[in-house]
């Protein structure tokens, strides 16, 4: 796993807590640190022999910061270095606490997208009450259009069969309400095209839903909507956990999602990001390179053609 050290409002210090965690708490784990040589090689010398030799580095000074254009991750820096040991075959997946725009632009001009995925989407897993639901896009394009929600909900179809096992997953739309025609332009444009869209294992469409539903999660496994919406709405269920005193029992809000729609194992953690939420970030990467979700997602990709007519060449780009 190649680990950005420069990534985050509190980096490195949490970031190398948290690769401490990950490496201590899982043998088979190797990490590719990038970034300054004296910073991983205090982690380093934390490690005992054993530990250590499952560590390398990759010297880096620069890194994209937090308040910066995402262009800059086209300039040498600790992310765009991790997206190049991925491409060169040195890294199975990378893990970033940095800027979420940064880190989506250097995967998909280093990795390549996916056919058929002109933007990739960030996904995150919630703790329902009735199980895991799936919430994309989480921030990894704010101003989509419907075509592009229609293919987010094939990715998160995909997503939820491959990384939770969930056999037919339930798709639903978030609006503000559930009934035809409810919500803005955006919303009334995607409903007709989620519901035609063809969907992977075993998918379906349930239509709009709401809020609650993605706490509840007793109406759909998958809960679509677009990136600005998605990541203030996982903001503000982290928000709620800590003014109730913390998560419940069966897991919290994550500070990881995966960047789905590009070639190659990519998770984004939360900028706010604490030590346990990286290690959780390295540990969602390794759980998914190692069920070859990238591959397996994007063949069921491959059996659900796009229609030429909802492209979505027309749309802003971020």
């Amino acid at each position: 796993m190649a680990v950005d050290l420069l990534g985050g409002d509190d980096a490195p210090a949490v970031v190398v807590d948290g690769a401490l965690q990950a490496v201590r708490a899982d043998p088979d784990l190797h990490l590719l640190l990038v970034g300054p040589t004296e910073i991983a090689g205090g982690l380093i010398d934390a490690l005992d022999p054993e530990q250590r030799a499952r560590v390398t580095v990759r010297p880096v000074r620069a890194a994209v910061g937090m308040a910066d254009h995402p262009s800059a991750a086209r300039a040498e820096s600790t992310v765009r270095a991790a997206v190049s040991a991925i491409r060169d075959g040195i890294a199975d997946a990378l893990v970033s606490a940095g800027s979420t725009g940064a880190t989506v632009t250097a995967a998909a001009l280093g990795l390549g997208r996916w056919p058929g995925v002109r933007r990739p989407a960030l996904v995150a897993t919630l703790p329902a009450v009735a199980g895991p639901v799936v919430l994309l896009d989480v921030g990894g394009s704010l101003e989509p259009g419907a075509a592009t929600l229609a293919r987010h909900a094939v990715l998160g179809a995909a997503y939820a069969a491959v990384a939770h096992a969930v056999a037919t997953p339930r798709v639903g739309l978030l609006s503000v309400g559930t009934e035809a025609g409810k919500g803005d332009r955006l919303r009334r444009a995607a409903d007709p095209l989620l519901a035609a869209v063809p969907l992977p294992g075993g998918a379906r469409y349930v239509g709009l839903v709401e809020g609650y539903d993605v706490a509840l999660g007793a109406r759909a496994d998958v809960v679509v909507t677009d990136g600005f919406t998605g990541n203030v709405l996982l903001k503000a269920i982290e928000g709620a956990y800590a003014m109730a005193g913390g998560p419940p029992a069966s897991g919290g809000a994550p500070r990881a999602a995966a960047l789905l729609g590009v070639s190659g194992t990519v998770v984004v953690c939360h900028g706010a990001a604490r030590p346990d939420d990286v290690a959780s970030g390295i540990a969602l990467a390794a759980h998914l390179w190692r069920r070859g979700a990238t591959d397996t997602i994007s063949a069921l990709l491959e059996g659900v053609p796009q229609d030429p007519a909802h492209s979505d060449d027309n749309e802003v780009t971020r």
